[in-house]
């Protein structure tokens, strides 16, 4: 288990259609290409020995300090090490390329220096192709570059001199001593497609000093270009620009479909058994995402997901058989058939280890409150074509809504009448009367309002318990569940009506330990999976925005303060929190940044008001 670093142990770099994490002594333990959902090139965080990676580190045998970050509003990514003969470090970029088309083309940077004295490097690249199933062969270039030939990727490996590449075995290695100011690139070039059609050097002609130099300033001028949209000026304005910065990386640039996290398989439980794969985009988490981008100033990321969304709408079937399912592909593809690579023994044996999703056959009735919730934000609302598929759903579900689900959870135990997934039902109809009303659009206005109106009575009589005094997860329970955090945020109830505060009273009780909040009780509400789970970080960011809302400012502002903490050194967030402080789950993860962000603005919003009143 040495051989795994923590999850919170890295940072992320990409470049807009894939990503790569780097642990902070400077390997590469996973990249997937040409796309985020694509199989793994490095992947030595699920198996440490069959996974493969790419290591750059600092070679001394004496005692060094490492320290990773990233340079100020960029995804740059440096990795210092001070040792007591010299200080050096690596620094790792992907030239962003915010391009509508789909590239096979992608490149790792990474650049060895010292700024004092001087330190011995090593390199080893031992890229496993497709989840190391593929077996590879290499070949040596006339230039000393080296070319990985996978089944369907090739990597060129490349680097300046002094560093001079070997063979070893189906591994390529260097060492190489640098002095104050000297640098060495490496560079690996990802080809993918058609291995006819491949060129034999695909990172194309040997870099230099000043191509890399060029490289990485055109990167971080990106960066900085990209937030001067930023119009947040609020108190956590680092932690605000991180978060924007990991949901921009964690978006595919040619759809505009952001993905739930970079990785799969990270245990929610280390040894449990729940071990997904996030790197797909889920109707529920980027709908939710559009207000928080519009609130930061980022209008065209938030039009080009609604765009990726009416797109879904507009054609029809999925492979849940529904209008629309929870997730896909970054492209739109709907089918996400999940098998398990029994070859790989999981990070920290937490096996199984899943590529896939088969949740995405699952129903959720909750995703069109979603989708309607995103395409309210709109000015545009998709035209009159747009507009009659948008009320030919409604009208699909003021026949459907009344189902059981599998609920926001994805629970494998059998479905139910999730109290949420009602919650959002009311949303959708509620938002298209409104937009049908403000745009002068034709719509059956009283079917949608009788609707909306037996889901408000169905809730407040059945998702009620006069015994807790509270909104509870499914009809037939008492079990709690922190997704209702975002009854007052769509309107169901004012964020201060008795119902409500006692609610979040009862929630203070069942499910929050510390200020961090878990999903839901899974002992107390068997969810069809073996083991426990972390706080939830979406969950206590919620409670932060319910708890600002409903006039708890100071309990608000401890536990924000408080959940903070828990950021890795980068500034980024897994999906849950462990027992003893450490991040568990897929990593970084956007919905968890998503709502860091809604928590800081309504937060803000309302500090401001009460600091106002008391002046």
């Amino acid at each position: 288990m040495d051989d795994y670093p923590p999850i919170a142990d890295h940072g992320l770099v990409g470049d807009l259609q894939t990503a790569a994490l780097i642990a902070a002594d400077g390997t590469v333990d996973w990249w997937c290409t040409p796309r985020f959902d694509s199989p793994s090139v490095f992947a030595s965080l699920l198996d440490s020995d069959r996974g493969g990676h790419c290591r750059l580190t600092a070679d001394v045998e004496e005692e060094v300090t490492v320290r990773q970050l990233y340079l100020a509003g960029t995804a740059i990514l440096v990795t210092r090490y001070m040792a007591p003969d010299g200080v050096g470090e690596v620094v790792d970029f992907m030239e962003a390329d915010p391009s509508t088309t789909p590239s096979a083309s992608h490149c790792l940077v990474r650049v060895a220096r010292v700024v004092r004295g001087s330190l011995p490097f090593e390199l080893i690249c031992r890229p496993r192709f497709d989840y190391g199933r593929a077996e590879h062969s290499l070949d040596r270039l006339d230039d000393g570059s080296v070319v990985f030939h996978g089944p369907d990727t090739d990597l060129h490996l490349q680097a300046t001199a002094p560093a001079e590449l070997h063979l070893d075995g189906s591994d390529a290695t260097a060492r190489f001593t640098l002095h104050a100011g000297e640098q060495v690139a490496i560079v690996l070039t990802s080809e993918s497609g058609d291995a006819a059609a491949r060129s034999g050097r695909p990172g194309g002609p040997a870099p230099d000093v000043e191509a890399i130099t060029a490289a990485f300033h055109a990167c971080r001028a990106f960066w900085l270009t990209w937030l001067r949209s930023c119009r947040y000026g609020g108190r956590w304005h680092e932690m605000v620009v991180r978060s924007a910065i990991t949901l921009k990386l964690l978006t595919y640039a040619p759809t505009g479909a952001p993905i739930a996290a970079a990785t799969m398989g990270l245990p929610e439980q280390i040894g449990g058994e729940r071990n997904w794969d996030y790197r797909y985009t889920w109707i529920r988490d980027a709908s939710l995402s559009v207000r928080a981008l519009i609130d930061l100033g980022f209008t065209d990321e938030a039009d080009a997901f609604r765009r990726w969304l009416r797109g879904r709408l507009d054609a029809g079937a999925s492979a849940s058989g529904e209008p629309l399912q929870i997730m896909y592909r970054v492209d739109g593809e709907p089918h996400l058939s999940e098998e398990v690579l029994d070859h790989l023994e999981g990070y920290r044996r937490s096996a199984p280890v899943r590529a896939g999703n088969e949740a995405a056959d699952q129903i959720q009735l909750d995703i069109y409150g979603e989708a309607a919730y995103a395409i309210a934000q709109a000015e545009d609302i998709g035209g009159i074509r747009g507009w009659k598929v948008f009320a030919d759903l409604l009208d699909w579900l003021a026949e459907h809504w009344d189902r059981a689900d599998e609920g926001i959870w994805e629970t494998r135990g059998g479905r139910q009448d999730f109290t949420y997934s009602r919650l959002m039902t009311w949303v959708a109809f509620d938002r298209g009367i409104r937009l049908a009303t403000t745009h002068s659009r034709p719509a059956d206005l009283a079917r949608w309002g009788a609707a909306r109106d037996a889901v408000f009575q169905q809730i407040t009589d059945r998702g009620w318990s006069e015994k807790r005094r509270a909104f509870v997860q499914h009809y037939d329970t008492d079990v709690l569940d922190a997704s209702l955090l975002l009854m007052p945020r769509v309107g169901f109830l004012a964020p201060n009506d008795p119902d409500w505060l006692t609610t979040l009273d009862a929630m203070d009780e069942e499910l929050v330990s510390d200020s961090l909040v878990y999903r839901y009780d899974p002992a107390a509400s068997p969810d069809g999976l073996k083991g426990s789970e972390g706080t939830f970080n979406l969950c206590t960011f919620l409670y932060v925005q319910a708890l600002a809302k409903s006039g708890r400012l100071d309990q608000a502002r401890y536990a924000f303060d408080k959940m903070l903490t828990y950021a890795n050194h980068v500034g980024l967030f897994a999906e849950e929190i462990g027992p003893s402080g450490e991040q568990l789950g897929n990593f970084p993860q956007a919905f968890t940044h998503l709502a860091l962000i809604d928590a800081a603005i309504a937060l803000d919003e309302e500090l401001d008001r009460a600091e106002a009143a008391a002046a």
